[in-house]
C-alpha cells in the first residue's frame, strides 16, 4: 500500500483549509513585476506573437458574438477574460504536442497557425470546413496542428488525454528514450466536477503518462459559481489528492502561465508524470450566446475582473519594454477587425458540404442502410428544393 508514514496516538482529522494552495503571480495588473517576481524567459518574437494570438482572439469573439446576434451563425462560445491562460500555456508547448480541448480554446489554435478563414469554415459549416459540416460551431480540430477534435460532453478530453499520453510513454519507450511529445488537456472548472475527470486523472497518475491537465477556473460552471460547486480549496487540491505535482497561478497572468507551463511540460516529458494547472481566471462574457450573465452575477462583479483584463496586462508589460507601441496596437486592431470580417463575408458564399460528406470517412466503404439513408435524403431535398435552397446540387 503507497502512502506516507506518520504516526499519531490521537484522532486527528485533516481539513483542506489546513493546506491552502498558493497562486503564482508575476504581473501585477498595471504591467509591473511583484516584488521578488522573476520572470520567465520569453524573446520579444515569442511575446508578441503571443501578444497577437490574444488580441486576435478577442476580436475574433466579438465579431462572432455579433454575427450569431444578426442571424448569421447559429451559436458561439468566447474566450474573452481568459486569453492569457489559453494562449500563455500553449506558447510553452511544442507543435507536436496534442492539444484536446473543451471550447474556449481558440486562442490556442491560432497561436498554432489556425486561419481566420479556417475558424470561419467550422463556424459556418461549409463545404470547406475540416470536419465536413458535422459539428456544432466553436467544435474545432485539426489533424495537422494536433488538436483533436472538440466533443460537447464535458470532460470526456480527460481520460481520453491519459490514454493518449500513455501511448505517448509506450512510444517513447520503444524509442529507448524520454518522451518527445505529451498531451496538453484543457478543461474548465465545471467539467472537474464529471466523474470522467476523476477517472482520467487517477489513471494519468498510476499509469504516469505525459499529460498535463490545465484547468480554466473561470468561476462558474454556467450559471454555478464555484461556490456551489465543490468545498474544498479549488481543483488543485484534487491533483495533489492524486499524487500529481500541481501548480495554481493567476490565469490573467500571462508570465505566471507561461512560466508554470513551461515547468510542466518539462515534468511530463522528463520525468513521465501528469501535472495539474489551475488557472484562476473569469469568463467576462456569457456562457454561451444561449446565456445571459446577468441572472446569476453582478455587473459590480463583472467590472472589477474587468479591471485585471489579461490583455490590458500584458499590454502594458509590453509597453514598459519598449516591445509594443501604441501604433502597433491600432494598426494589429485594425488588421484583425478587417481580416475576421473579410473572411466571414467571403465564407458566407460557400456552399455547404454534399450530403454524402455525412458519412465520407466514417467508415471505409459505408454500409447499405447508411447509403439507402442517403439516398432517400438526396431524393427528398431534391423533391422538394424550394424549401432546401442549400441542397442543390446534392
Amino acid at each position: 500500500m503507497k502512502h506516507s508514514k506518520r504516526s499519531v496516538h490521537r484522532p486527528q482529522f485533516i481539513s483542506g483549509s489546513e493546506l491552502p494552495i498558493p497562486t503564482l503571480e508575476i504581473l501585477r495588473a498595471d504591467g509591473s513585476l511583484y516584488e521578488g517576481a522573476e520572470e520567465p524567459e520569453l524573446s520579444r518574437d515569442l511575446a508578441v506573437r503571443i501578444y497577437r494570438t490574444m488580441i486576435f482572439t478577442r476580436i475574433l469573439d466579438e465579431r462572432m458574438t455579433s454575427a450569431q446576434r444578426q442571424g448569421r451563425l447559429s451559436f458561439y462560445l468566447t474566450c474573452a477574460g481568459e486569453e492569457a491562460a489559453v494562449a500563455g500555456s500553449v506558447a510553452a508547448f511544442d507543435p507536436g504536442d496534442m492539444i484536446m480541448g473543451q471550447y474556449r480554446e481558440q486562442a490556442a489554435l491560432r497561436f498554432r497557425g489556425f486561419s481566420a478563414r479556417q475558424f470561419m469554415t467550422q463556424l459556418l459549416s461549409t463545404r470547406n470546413d475540416l470536419g465536413k459540416g458535422r459539428q456544432m460551431p466553436v467544435h474545432y480540430g485539426t489533424r495537422e496542428l494536433n488538436f483533436m477534435t472538440i466533443s460537447s460532453p464535458l470532460a470526456t478530453q480527460i481520460p481520453q488525454a491519459a490514454g493518449y499520453a500513455y501511448g505517448q510513454r509506450l512510444d517513447a519507450g520503444k524509442a529507448g528514450g524520454g518522451a518527445s511529445h505529451c498531451t496538453l488537456c484543457y478543461y474548465g472548472d465545471g467539467a472537474a466536477s464529471e466523474g470522467d475527470f476523476h477517472a482520467g486523472m487517477n489513471m494519468a497518475a498510476v499509469l504516469k503518462c505525459p499529460v498535463v491537465f490545465f484547468c480554466r477556473n473561470n468561476g462558474y460552471a454556467i450559471s454555478t459559481p464555484t461556490a456551489e460547486q465543490y468545498a474544498g480549496d479549488g481543483i488543485a487540491s484534487r491533483g495533489v489528492g492524486y499524487g500529481m505535482q500541481t501548480i495554481r497561478v493567476d490565469g490573467n497572468d500571462l508570465l505566471a502561465v507561461y512560466a508554470a507551463s513551461v515547468a510542466a511540460r518539462r515534468i511530463a516529458v522528463e520525468s513521465f508524470e501528469p501535472v495539474l494547472i489551475e488557472a484562476m481566471s473569469y469568463r467576462l462574457g456569457a456562457h454561451s450566446t444561449s446565456d445571459d450573465p446577468s441572472g446569476y452575477r453582478s455587473r459590480e462583479e463583472e467590472d472589477r475582473w474587468r479591471e485585471m483584463d489579461p490583455i490590458a496586462r500584458m499590454r502594458l508589460w509590453l509597453y514598459a519594454r519598449d516591445w509594443w507601441s501604441e501604433g502597433e496596437e491600432k494598426a494589429a486592431l485594425e488588421s484583425y477587425r478587417g481580416e475576421v470580417l473579410s473572411e466571414l463575408k467571403a465564407e458566407e458564399k460557400e456552399p455547404k458540404p454534399p450530403l454524402a460528406a455525412l458519412v465520407e470517412d466514417v467508415y471505409d466503404t459505408p454500409p447499405w442502410h447508411l447509403r439507402e439513408q442517403i439516398e432517400a435524403l438526396s431524393e427528398h431535398v431534391r423533391r422538394h428544393a424550394e424549401h432546401y435552397p442549400a441542397g442543390k446540387g446534392v
